[in-house]
C-alpha cells in the first residue's frame, strides 16, 4: 500500500480494457482516480484477446465507408439479445459507444481499422450487416509503454509476443497458400517482424495492442496502475459503498467504485453451483486471476446476479499446453462435427456460442455431446491451417499420447479409435459428402450465411464451406465446450450502477466489463461484443460518477 494514497475521487478494480477506459474518462473529466490490480501484470483478459471492438456507427467504420444507421443497430441488437437485456441498456451501450471510441482516440494512442468482411454472426438478421461492423487495434509500437512494457500481461499464445498478426491476416492465413491474399498477408505478416527486428523494435496486436494504449493514455493522464494489490471486500458507510479493502486498509472513494474485475472461469466451485456439467476450468483461455472476487464482493453488499448460467463460450481442443479457442478450423470445407453417437447436431461453421450451447442443449448420458469430435481427412489437413499448425505439418505426438488426436487409415479405424459407432460415422461422412456436391447442407445450412462464409475457402465451390471427406487418413480431434470467459456478473442499469435484487442501485458501487451480466444476454452480435460493451460501460460509468455528490472523508 502507498504511503499517504488512501483516498481518491474513483477507485478502479481490474486493470482490462473497462477498467482501463473508465479510469482514463474519470481522469480527463477532472476526477483523482487509481486503478487497482491483484495480479502483478495489467491487461487481464484484454491483453490475452483478440482485441476486436463492436460498437455500431463508431467513427472508424464511418471513415472505412461502412453503411450503418442508428436504427439498423437498434434493430438488430434488439433481435440478438432478445428479452434478455432491458431496452434501455441496450439503447445506452448504442448511444454511448462511439461517443467512447472517440474519447478513446483521443487520448491515447491506440488507432482501430475495421476488419473488411467479418461479418456481424447474424448478419441476415433484421438490422445486421454482412460487411461486418467489427474493428481491431491496428499494431502498436511497444515504445510508447516505456518501462511498463514488461507489466503487460502477455498474450494467451507465446507466438504472438514474437510475431504480430491481425484479425484482417488471419482470415486468409488460415487457407495456407490456397488463395493468392494467404501470400499477400504472410508477406505482409513477415514484413512486420523483419522491420521489428531491423529497428530493435517490438510490436504488438491485437489485445495486446488495446490494453498497451490504454494504459500509455493512463500514463500520459497520471493515473496510477497499482500492480499486486487485490482487493478483500468493499467498504461500507451504512448502505454506501465508499472504498475497498486491501491489506487491512481502505482505499476511500469519494464518489464511487467500478468492479472491472473480470468473471469467474477460473473459480471450479462457483462454475460448478452457477454452470452445467460437464465443466471447470481447464477449459477457459480468460485470465488466471478470474476467480469473482469482484462479483461476490458485490454480491456481499446485497447486489443481484444475472446470467451466471452462461459464457463467450467456444468449441475447444483441450491441448496438453491449454486449450485452443477453434475459428477458421471449422468454417473450412472438409471437416465434420459429430457427438458421441457419430452425429452431427450443430452448423459446424455456426457463431461459437451457439455451437456450445447446441453441445450442452442435447447433452446427456445416453448421447453424448461432451466431449464432440471435428473429423476431418487428409486434403484437409494438406491444405489448411489448424490449431496454428501450418498444412502438412506433422500434428504433435503429444496430442495422439495425450488421446485429443486419433488417426486411422478408414472412418470405420476411427470410430473405433474414438469409440464412436461405426455405422453411424459413415453414414454421417458419407450424407455430408452429398451435400459437398451439391453445395446446400440440408441439415444445418453451413456455408449459407454470410458469416459462415467469411472463414470458408473461396476458391473451394460451389459453396466456401462444403467440402468432402475422401482422401485418407482420417483425423478426429477431441472438443469441449470451452470459453473467452464468463458472462455473468453483477446486475447493473443504463448507468453502469449496481443493482439489488429490487432494481434499486447500490449508492457508490459500478460495475463492468465480464463483473457484470453482459448487455449481450445469451447471445453475441459479432466480433468484438465482449470488449466493445466493457469499454462502453466502463466510459458510461466514469461519466456518471463525475456527476456524483462527493462524500466526506
Amino acid at each position: 500500500m502507498r504511503e499517504n494514497e488512501s483516498d481518491f475521487d474513483v477507485v478502479v478494480v481490474g486493470s482490462g480494457a473497462a477498467g482501463m477506459t473508465a479510469a482514463l474518462t474519470a481522469a480527463h473529466h477532472g476526477l483523482s482516480v487509481v486503478v487497482v490490480e491483484k495480479a502483478d501484470t495489467f491487461g487481464g483478459s484484454t491483453a490475452r484477446s483478440g482485441g476486436g471492438v463492436w460498437i455500431p456507427g463508431n467513427e472508424v467504420l464511418r471513415r472505412a465507408g461502412v453503411t450503418d444507421s442508428a436504427e439498423e443497430a437498434e434493430t438488430y441488437l434488439a433481435h440478438v439479445v432478445g428479452s434478455d437485456v432491458p431496452t434501455a441498456r441496450q439503447r445506452a451501450f448504442l448511444s454511448h459507444g462511439p461517443a467512447m471510441l472517440s474519447f478513446v482516440l483521443a487520448h491515447s494512442p491506440v488507432r482501430f481499422a475495421w476488419v473488411p468482411g467479418y461479418a456481424d454472426y447474424y448478419p441476415e438478421a433484421p438490422g445486421g450487416l454482412p460487411a461486418g461492423r467489427s474493428i481491431e487495434p491496428r499494431p502498436l509500437d511497444a515504445r510508447v509503454l516505456g518501462a511498463e512494457l514488461r507489466h503487460l500481461a502477455p498474450p494467451y499464445l507465446a507466438v504472438q509476443s514474437k510475431v504480430t498478426v491481425t484479425a484482417r491476416d488471419y482470415r486468409w492465413l488460415s487457407l495456407g497458400m490456397r488463395h493468392p491474399r494467404a501470400a499477400i498477408a504472410s508477406v505482409r505478416v513477415a514484413g512486420r517482424l523483419l522491420r521489428s527486428k531491423a529497428l530493435r523494435r517490438r510490436t504488438l496486436g491485437l489485445g495486446q495492442a488495446l490494453a498497451a494504449g490504454l494504459r500509455a493514455g493512463l500514463a500520459d493522464a497520471g493515473v496510477p496502475v497499482w500492480l499486486g494489490t487485490p482487493m478483500s471486500g468493499l467498504e461500507l458507510d451504512g448502505d454506501r459503498v465508499v472504498g475497498i479493502r486491501v491489506d487491512g486498509r481502505v482505499i476511500r472513494a469519494r464518489r464511487g467504485v467500478l468492479l472491472a474485475t473480470g468473471g469467474f472461469e477460473h473459480n471450479g466451485a462457483m462454475r460448478r453451483k452457477y454452470q452445467r456439467a460437464p465443466i471447470g476450468t481447464e477449459w477457459t483461455v480468460g485470465a488466471p486471476g478470474n476467480v469473482g472476487d469482484g462479483i461476490t464482493a458485490g454480491e456481499d453488499v446485497g447486489a443481484a446476479l444475472d446470467l451466471m448460467d452462461d459464457a463467450w463460450w467456444g468449441p475447444s481442443v483441450p491441448l496438453p499446453r491449454g486449450p485452443f479457442f477453434l475459428l477458421a478450423e471449422r468454417s473450412l470445407p472438409g471437416c465434420v462435427l459429430v457427438n458421441g453417437a457419430g452425429r452431427r447436431y450443430v452448423n459446424e461453421a455456426a457463431p461459437y456460442v451457439d455451437v456450445v450451447h447446441a453441445m450442452y442443449d442435447n447433452h446427456s448420458d445416453e448421447v453424448p455431446h461432451v466431449p464432440s469430435w471435428l473429423v476431418f481427412d487428409q486434403r484437409y489437413r494438406d491444405r489448411y491451417l489448424f490449431a496454428g499448425k501450418s498444412p502438412r505439418q506433422a500434428l504433435p505426438r503429444s496430442w495422439y499420447e495425450s488421446g485429443i488426436l486419433q488417426r486411422a487409415s478408414s472412418l470405420e479405424g476411427l470410430a473405433g479409435k474414438t469409440r464412436l459407432p461405426a455405422t453411424a460415422l459413415t453414414e454421417t461422412v458419407t450424407r455430408f459428402n452429398r451435400y459437398a456436391e451439391t453445395g446446400h447442407d440440408e441439415d444445418f445450412a453451413k456455408g449459407d450465411s454470410a458469416y459462415d462464409r467469411y472463414y470458408g475457402d473461396p476458391r473451394n465451390r460451389p459453396n466456401p464451406c462444403l467440402g468432402a471427406l475422401v482422401n485418407p487418413p482420417f483425423y478426429a480431434v477431441r472438443i469441449v465446450p470451452g470459453d473467452l470467459g464468463t458472462k455473468g456478473g453483477l446486475r447493473t442499469d443504463e448507468r453502469a450502477r449496481v443493482l439489488r435484487a429490487d432494481g434499486i442501485p447500490i449508492p457508490g458501487l459500478y460495475a463492468a466489463g465480464n463483473a457484470s451480466a453482459a448487455v449481450m444476454g445469451h447471445s453475441y452480435a459479432g466480433a468484438g461484443a465482449t470488449i466493445g460493451p466493457a469499454m462502453t460501460f466502463g466510459y458510461v460509468a466514469a461519466l456518471d460518477l463525475a456527476t456524483v455528490e462527493v462524500t466526506a472523508g
